[in-house]
């Protein structure tokens, strides 16, 4: 994902044959690899239905992904993907009302919600953040810090796998651009890298938190901007048990565009040829 063939914020998956699933996926960015990714779903849902990867009758694709089975399906016409759905793995709250000390800051009020990934999240208004591109390298500094506090003094368990015991990221909410929406995501994930989209995973974790706090009722849908006004919907549709407490199966659903098709190539005398960041 480094330069010269992508850049700081680029993200990327990597689809493999399963035993388990209809395709096993992992998924990339500038720090290493992620345990799930929302908009990478979304993607490949639709990439694998109109790339002809499924048979044509296909109603669901499942994705074996690192923190588990992903279900996915779609809004079809003409043989053309219009919005793309999955639901998550079992989505809660890790840790609630709690406080942290961050150098700089002071003492900053966060929930920490899993919903494929772990994150912080944190009320932008508490900050006099805006959750704009105008402010990316503010956010993107106030992301980093409010992560590393948090992992330092707060360390997150998964219950049943420890690959997935880390603090993914740090998610800003705030009021949505249009008043139509619920609200406004921005996410500050891996070695500083800002999500253009409204995070899966991380709505799936909002979802969660907003069940847990009474604000979001079963079946009930929510809107969720990202940093440049694109939304995700994402719906708490089931109620179930997870991590000895309770938790939902969030749907999520979204849509994306093809923007072209590239082939990389690596030198064997490139002194570069493992990439680089200037960020």
């Amino acid at each position: 994902m480094w330069e010269p063939r992508g850049h700081a914020d680029m993200y990327g998956a990597v689809i493999t044959p399963s035993r388990t699933a209809d395709f096993d996926v992992f998924f990339l960015h500038n720090e290493g690899y992620s345990t799930m990714c929302g908009h990478a779903v979304i993607a490949l849902t639709r990439l694998v239905l109109e790339a002809g990867l499924m048979p044509p009758d296909t109603t669901e694709v499942l994705f074996d992904v690192p923190c588990g089975l992903i279900a996915a399906r779609a809004d079809m016409e003409q043989g053309f993907v219009t919005r793309s759905y999955f639901r998550n793995v079992p989505s809660y709250v890790a840790l609630a009302n709690a406080i942290v000390e961050v150098p700089g800051l002071g003492s900053v009020p966060f929930d920490i919600a899993y919903g494929g990934a772990y994150y912080a999240i944190v009320e932008a208004h508490r900050l006099d953040l805006a959750l704009e591109c105008t402010e990316t390298d503010r956010l993107i500094d106030l992301g980093r810090r409010i992560k590393n506090a948090v992992m330092t003094n707060f360390p997150v368990s998964h219950p049943d796998q420890p690959d997935l015991s880390f603090l993914y990221g740090t998610i800003f909410t705030g009021p949505a651009s249009d008043p139509a929406h619920h609200s406004r995501n921005v996410c500050i994930f891996a070695d500083g890298e800002v999500d253009r989209s409204p995070t899966g995973s991380g709505v799936s974790a909002r979802a969660a938190l907003h069940y847990a706090r009474g604000e979001l009722a079963l079946n009930e849908t929510i809107r969720i901007e990202s940093i440049l006004g694109s939304t995700m919907d994402v719906t708490a549709i089931e109620a179930t048990r997870f991590a000895n407490g309770s938790a939902i199966i969030p749907e999520v659903s979204g849509t994306s565009a093809f923007i072209g098709k590239h082939t990389f190539w690596i030198e064997p005398g490139d002194s570069l040829k493992h990439g680089f960041l200037l960020r």
